[in-house]
């Protein structure tokens, strides 16, 4: 059974679309309406009792962007954990750095762009196994 969101936890995220960083509205201009891959994605939107950047439902994909907090020990080792819940949900989880969405964008997306691809790909052969079962 699912349990339901916390109701602060939806109240947090909305503050938090309210004070994105540079790089969440970089990628956030890209992602929105569809417009890249054609996916619906939200943004800071809670799952379990987490607020993730960025999800996509139809693909179970969650995109993490981290600042340079994230780089030391404690926050590494949280950012693990938190990941690894994530993907006991079946949700896959991509992180990039802040300094690479900004710096590198063409990289990122083009990672992304492939990530995506891929997930599709194994989506679409896990339907026709499916279908052959």
């Amino acid at each position: 059974m699912i349990k339901p969101i916390d109701p602060q936890l939806i109240i947090f995220a909305r503050e938090l679309r309210k004070n994105t960083t540079d790089a969440e509205q970089f990628l956030w201009q890209i992602l929105r309406a569809r417009r890249f891959s054609g996916y619906k994605f939200r943004r800071q939107h809670p799952i379990a009792h987490y607020i993730v950047d960025f999800y996509c439902h139809e693909l179970g994909l969650v995109i993490e962007l981290d600042g340079g907090q994230h780089a030391n020990e404690e926050n590494r080792v949280y950012d693990e954990q938190r990941s690894a819940c994530l993907n006991t949900l079946g949700l896959r989880v991509i992180r990039y750095w802040n300094h690479d969405v900004l710096n590198e964008s063409e990289a990122v997306l083009t990672h992304l762009w492939q990530s995506i691809q891929q997930m599709n790909s194994a989506k679409m052969s896990g339907s026709m196994q499916d279908l052959q079962d």
